[in-house]
């Protein structure tokens, strides 16, 4: 039982690095506007991550915990080898300031854990992986669709007003795009650590049928039902994570893919919460990070195609590609290691 509550207790962790390593798809283009400056950004994004908990489901909670392995295969070390591969792979990135996913960093994480101990029949390929794996080109495709599509509009429905006028109608209105987009990004992010909590609980049922008093509220039978100690506490987690903010990815979201105004801004932020919204209904784990970064690669793309760096664009490509296999096989070789000290 205690190694149970030391796994939730780095679940929470992991929901932490989460928020702050994405806290850069929240305020990067807030920040990179100078709307607002990084304090009261992280403050704006964190608040708008935790009201999430209150306005949406848990279908991407269900479809993490149960939608990529086999739910026999799972146990504490493939959960508990699962989280060290993903937050390995996160604060790598983060020191390297690169805009990865960690949604697909913890799937890979589970994956690679489950193949180590199952091998391939530990996986279970059906339709949530292929809704993942193709979101991976989708996400960020219709991100710089919509940004592209919306500052198209925008230049139209503007085209008469004087530059001065539209920059402070937008430095306005990018108050309620970021807050927005946080408020997507905690309706599909902090999911993923609910579903690996819930993961964790259905394995050991068994250890809590009986228990009474605090205890008691561990014993989850199926994935019917989220508990809502841990839907508040992913909420509470990311949104701390969020405060402490991702410095170094701000700097390569809000400013090195392409220079943003206050308009290229809001459009950006729209059309990424609108596509992770979209996501978190159908209860697909869609990355935040591919989608806000092809937002702003369409907003960029509407002034010219020079103006966006697509040498660092490329890098970031590149990372989404191995996120998946990179945390798996760091996920595998934690398990391993847990699984030599540990027997279950």
């Amino acid at each position: 039982m205690a190694y149970v509550l030391v796994i939730i207790l780095v679940a929470f962790a992991f929901d932490f690095v989460n928020g702050f390593h994405d806290s850069a798809n929240s305020i990067a283009t807030v920040v990179g506007t100078r709307v607002l400056s990084p304090f009261k950004a992280v403050l704006w994004a964190a608040l708008f991550n935790f009201v999430a908990a209150f306005t949406t489901g848990t279908m991407v909670a269900k479809a993490v915990g149960s939608g990529f392995i086999d739910v026999k295969v799972l146990d504490p070390n493939v959960v508990f080898g699962a989280l060290l591969g993903a937050i390995a792979w996160n604060l790598i990135t983060w020191v390297y300031g690169i805009p990865s996913s960690s949604s697909h960093a913890l799937i890979g994480g589970i994956t690679g854990a489950g193949l180590a101990k199952a091998g391939t029949s530990a996986v279970t390929w059906g339709h949530k992986w292929t809704e993942t794996l193709a979101a991976i080109v989708v996400s960020p495709m219709l991100g710089a669709t919509m940004g592209f599509l919306l500052m198209v509009a925008v230049y139209w429905i503007f085209r008469r007003a004087a530059a001065s006028r539209v920059d402070r109608f937008f430095r306005g209105a990018q108050l309620a795009s970021s807050g927005f987009l946080s408020l997507a990004h905690g309706s599909n992010d902090a999911q993923k650590t609910m579903g690996i909590i819930m993961a964790l609980l259905v394995a050991t049922q068994d250890m809590f049928a009986r228990e009474t008093g605090i205890l008691s509220h561990l014993y989850v039978r199926n994935f019917d039902h989220v508990p809502y100690w841990i839907e508040l506490g992913a909420y509470t987690m990311i949104s701390l994570g969020t405060l402490f903010g991702g410095w170094r990815i701000v700097h390569t979201m809000g400013s090195r893919i392409t220079r943003l105004r206050p308009v290229g801004g809001f459009c950006a932020e729209t059309g990424g919460a609108l596509v992770i919204y979209m996501a978190s209904h159908f209860g697909i784990p869609v990355s935040t990070t591919h989608t806000i970064t092809g937002s702003i690669v369409g907003v960029g793309a509407t002034n010219r195609l020079s103006a966006v760096r697509w040498g660092i664009a490329g890098r970031i490509v590149w990372a989404w590609v191995v996120t998946i296999p990179a945390a798996g096989g760091m996920a595998a070789i934690s398990y391993l290691i847990l699984r030599s000290i540990i027997k279950f």
